[in-house]
Parts: structure tokens; sequence; C-alpha cells
């Protein structure tokens, strides 16, 4: 199988806990670090499927890779080659295939829950069980509209576009690839993510992030295994 490839935007925002799922599933995957300079590759031919990770920038600003990567996003939507972003990932595809990144109402920090939207589209990519709240992690200030026919299939108070689906494709607002490492990693920026906001049940403190791991993450992997496993089964041989 040709690999996925992932693309890293920040050396703290890694792959996580999906290349260890892929790992576990045999399936080969290259990082592509345009964090560090790595270029975006000219095509989507090589790849079975595309990742995108998340980052502390918008794709709003003005970074060369941006653009490049929008090409590719598109090149990979209209070859069916699966799309998965997490929080700038999904921001991404939408950027790319019409929609728009705009600040959210309010910023999100630490272990929440999003909602499944009832449908046959939900009930592909969750299973049957779409009647209870999944728990998910969130880290950001952005949201993104739902491009073209994209279909909204998780939702919650704080930012109502979580989850979107379209085909073989997925753009996620929150964070399901989480590992203990990554998540003490980002709360050591908390203070500077967090500067200057009112306490608000939306932005959880590092204490609370940290103190909920052993009890939240088992929840966030059978969410992540999930919905990679509906993935990959679309990826190109």
């Amino acid at each position: 199988m040709k690999p996925v490839a992932i693309f890293r935007f920040s050396p703290e925002e890694g792959p996580g806990y999906f290349t260890a799922f892929l790992d576990a599933q045999g399936i080969p995957w290259r990082l592509i670090a345009i964090d560090q300079g790595e270029a975006v590759p000219s095509g989507v031919g090589e790849f079975s499927g595309i990742c995108m990770m998340g980052g502390p920038m918008s794709v709003n600003d003005p970074l060369p890779w941006i653009q490049k990567l929008c090409v590719v996003i598109r090149d990979a939507f209209v070859k069916d080659i699966p799309l998965i972003g997490h929080c700038l990932g999904g921001q991404l595809i939408s950027k790319a295939l019409g929609g728009r990144v705009r600040q959210n109402a309010v910023k999100e920090i630490g272990w929440s829950q999003v909602f499944p939207i009832p449908s046959v589209e939900a009930t592909r990519w969750f299973g049957a069980d779409t009647d209870t709240a999944f728990t998910v992690f969130q880290w950001h200030g952005e949201t993104f509209s739902i491009p073209m026919q994209a279909q909204l299939i998780a939702s919650n108070r704080y930012c109502q576009h979580q989850i979107v689906s379209f085909g073989p494709h997925l753009a996620m607002q929150c964070h399901i690839e989480m590992t203990p490492p990554m998540i003490a990693s980002w709360c050591a920026h908390w203070a500077q993510d967090a500067a200057g906001l009112p306490e608000q049940p939306n932005i959880q403190t590092p204490d609370v992030i940290l103190n909920q791991i052993d009890q939240a993450l088992p929840k966030l992997r059978q969410l992540a295994d999930q919905l990679y496993f509906q993935w990959v089964t679309n990826l190109k041989h």
C-alpha cells in the first residue's frame, strides 16, 4: 500500500495516537514536517490518504505553504484520496474546498464533549451509538464553515462545527489524536493561550486537564479507533 501522508505544522502537534493506530493496522505512513521546512509535495499520486495535524497558526496567515497545501487538498478531493484533518487540519480542508475560517465566539481548551447529529452519515462514522456524547480534546480559538456538500455530524454548545464529513473525508475542529506527553506539552503553554480570559466552563486549567487524563483518555481512544477505522477503509491501494 502507498503510505498515508501526515502533514505536521508544529513540533508539539505531531500525529500522536494516529500513527500508533496506523502502525497497529500495518498501514505505512510518511511524515511531512512543514515546521522543519519540508516542501509540500507537488501531487498526491504517491499517497493512499492525506492527514493534517494541528498548529498554533491560522489558515488565514500569509504563510507560503498554505496555498500550496490547499492545492494538494483539492487534488486529493477530486481523486477521492481520503482526507482527515485535526483542528488546524480540519480548517485547512474547509478553506481549500471553499469554506471560511474565522474567530469562534469563545476559545475551547481542555476536555469536552461533542454530540452526534443523528443521520445516516453520522451512523456511518460513529457506528450505532449516536445518542450519547463523545469525549474529545480541544485547544482552539477559530472555527470553520461547512464546505461544499459536506455534512455536520457532531457539534457542541461552544463551537457548532466540530466534525464534518463528506464521502471518505473527515474534517474535525476537535482533537482525537492526543497522548499524555502531548497534553502535558500543550498545558505548558496554557498561560499564554488563555491569557486574560475569564474563568469559564469551556476553558479548563492545566490541573483539571491533567487530572482527567486517566478518566478521559480511554474514552478518547474509543472514539479515535472508531473514526480512524472508518477512515482507513477508503485508503487507496
